[in-house]
């Protein structure tokens, strides 16, 4: 599920709803919850709350930091917020945009370099916060999707793997949100593996995706040796088969963290010039793996698997 999207909540949608006895009732009928007292009483605290928040987390915040011998008129929090990010640009570390990863992959494809992009969203940063951020039975708690994801917390081999394998891939896919298990828990969990920021080369966690929109998977793919890897491994190759690209080998499926060293020394095995990975959280040192052991390029291919498969896309890690 992608960070940042909304659902319509459960009330507030003015939805006609049937009464038992047939007649459709509007939400401004007076059997509506929100407009009995306790609904009013609700809704007037409600909005209490978040004016409240909505002062506390902008106006607030500001309010502290101004100086108490001067007025700014005309200063919203945006506009503070526009100069002060002007201001750090110089110390902002650059994300590789997708023609840049693309003329990359394809120069390693030509050249026979070696290269892996991996992509880290909420699963792989919980898995990687295991006794370093916080404990296993915070991360088993807020990450109910991990055992999906292929971790089963608590895990603190997966954990180390994932770290190790963030120090060696060529190009590691970051996320943008702001909310607290994403940027804000990735650079948390970089400081407690000694992991400099500076150190990696960045992209956007949604490079996949990017590319996809952008047209280039097909401009990489043509003429290409692919391998498929994970548990959407054969109806991929079957869809990439039907458009014409030589799909040399299937790979799956893949049992989480525990079995990646069992897939990747399988897949090592098959021949390839591109290796589609999509296996969840083991994705990430499977394509590490593939990329030292054969020369070849391996990408973290996620749900874009499912998708060009013309699967139903399952409860993706949020990036």
């Amino acid at each position: 599920m992608a960070s940042g999207s909304r659902k319509p909540g459960r009330f507030g949608r003015g939805k006609l709803r049937t009464s038992p006895k047939g007649k459709r009732k509007a939400n401004g009928d007076s059997s509506n919850p929100r407009n009995s007292a306790t609904g009013r009483q609700w809704e007037k605290a409600y909005g209490k709350g978040y004016l409240q928040g909505y002062y506390d987390g902008g106006e607030g915040i500001l309010e502290a930091r101004l100086p108490a011998d001067a007025v700014f008129p005309n200063v919203t929090v945006e506009s503070v917020i526009a100069a002060g990010i002007a201001a750090l640009r110089p110390q902002g570390l650059p994300l590789l945009g997708p023609a840049f990863v693309y003329e990359e992959l394809e120069r390693a494809l030509t050249g026979g370099i070696p290269y892996s992009l991996v992509r880290l969203g909420d699963g792989e940063l919980l898995a990687m916060a295991q006794e370093t951020v916080m404990p296993a039975e915070e991360v088993a708690r807020l990450g109910p999707f991990l055992s999906y994801a292929g971790v089963n917390v608590p895990d603190p081999q997966a954990r180390d793997v994932l770290a190790e394998a963030v120090r060696r891939a060529s190009v590691v896919g970051v996320p943008l949100s702001r909310k607290p298990l994403f940027q804000p828990l990735l650079f948390k969990v970089w400081q407690a593996h000694g992991i400099r920021p500076d150190s990696v080369r960045l992209t956007s966690s949604t490079i996949n995706y990017s590319l996809d929109e952008e047209g280039y998977w097909p401009k990489l793919m043509s003429g290409r040796r692919i391998l498929a890897v994970g548990n959407a491994a054969e109806p991929l190759a079957r869809a990439l088969r039907k458009q014409g690209v030589q799909v040399t080998a299937a790979v799956g499926p893949v049992g989480g963290m525990n079995d990646w060293e069992r897939a990747a020394r399988e897949a090592a095995g098959c021949p390839f010039d591109l290796a589609l990975v999509a296996a969840g959280i083991a994705a990430v040192p499977i394509c590490v793996r593939l990329a030292e052991t054969t020369g070849k390029v391996a990408v973290d291919f996620g749900h874009l698997a499912d998708r060009m498969a013309g699967l139903r896309e399952g409860p993706e890690i949020r990036r």
